[in-house]
């Protein structure tokens, strides 16, 4: 997997926590550089870390499934991708009540952006299994994921500070579609 596609992949699996830090925007009085920084560095860490864990348990199974590797990382990205793009089009897909808590002290607090951190990070659980199985040096690949979150997440929490809602499905489907593009590109890399 080349640096682009990683960096694609990291854009792509971001697309969650952006969504998730725009409506965590909209709940603040007031954007600071600090605010963001914290729910940038939430979904940050656990995007890095979760590809780590899949990556992890494919190395127990590698034997056994190396043959069908490029298969492998083509269903999970798109069925990754496919259930973002499905998220995307729901017709609440712009509500934001789910992940906005209703006061701002509340809503970074550890009890509300751990498990935000953990359900928009479980998706890169499973890239790090495709990882694996196409031999990617998983280190460099979650810096990459977890520093592309930790931007693209604090650039929503201002975008949700600013501009509100309006960005958070068209981000859901963005990701959707860049994950199957490289589920694709694999699937094709190893037919062709």
């Amino acid at each position: 997997m080349s640096l682009l596609e990683l960096l694609f992949l990291s854009i792509g699996l971001s697309m969650d926590a952006f969504a998730v830090a725009v409506c965590t925007g909209l709940g603040m009085r007031r954007f600071t550089i600090g605010k963001a920084s914290i729910v940038g560095l939430y979904f940050g860490i656990f995007q890095a870390g979760m590809p780590v864990v899949g990556y992890l348990l494919a190395i127990q199974l590698a034997g056994s499934v190396s043959a069908f590797s490029p298969w492998i990382a083509f269903a999970l990205l798109s069925f990754i991708g496919g259930k973002m793009l499905i998220d995307s089009l729901k017709k609440d897909a712009n509500s934001c009540e789910a992940c906005c808590p209703e006061t701002e002290k509340y809503s970074l607090s550890f009890k509300v952006m751990l498990p935000l951190a953990v359900a928009t990070s479980i998706d890169a659980m499973a890239v790090g299994v495709s990882l694996a199985v196409l031999s990617v040096n998983i280190i460099p690949a979650a810096v990459l994921i977890g520093v592309t979150t930790l931007i693209i997440s604090m650039i929503g929490v201002k975008i949700g500070n600013v501009f509100g809602v309006r960005f958070k499905s068209k981000a859901e489907l963005l990701g959707g579609v860049i994950l199957i593009g490289i589920g694709v590109h694999i699937l094709l890399e190893h037919i062709l």
